[in-house]
């Protein structure tokens, strides 16, 4: 699984980075993916973050 952030998007709220920190980090003016090929043990937790996020800036392929 691969995920990224729109930078576009993104609020810079930190709900991402609080929940999945091994995979997002809070970067100068937004979130930013650390490595955006998601080990199989954070799959559903980097998932419950991309819903959780409130501008829907997190996209996961």
């Amino acid at each position: 699984m691969k995920v990224r952030i729109d930078s576009e998007l993104c609020t810079a709220c930190g709900l991402c980075t609080d929940d999945v920190p091994d995979v997002f980090v809070m970067g100068d003016e937004v979130a930013e993916v650390t490595n955006p090929d998601v080990s199989a043990e954070l799959e559903d937790a980097v998932k419950d973050a991309a819903d959780s996020c409130p501008a829907e800036a997190i996209i996961v392929e």
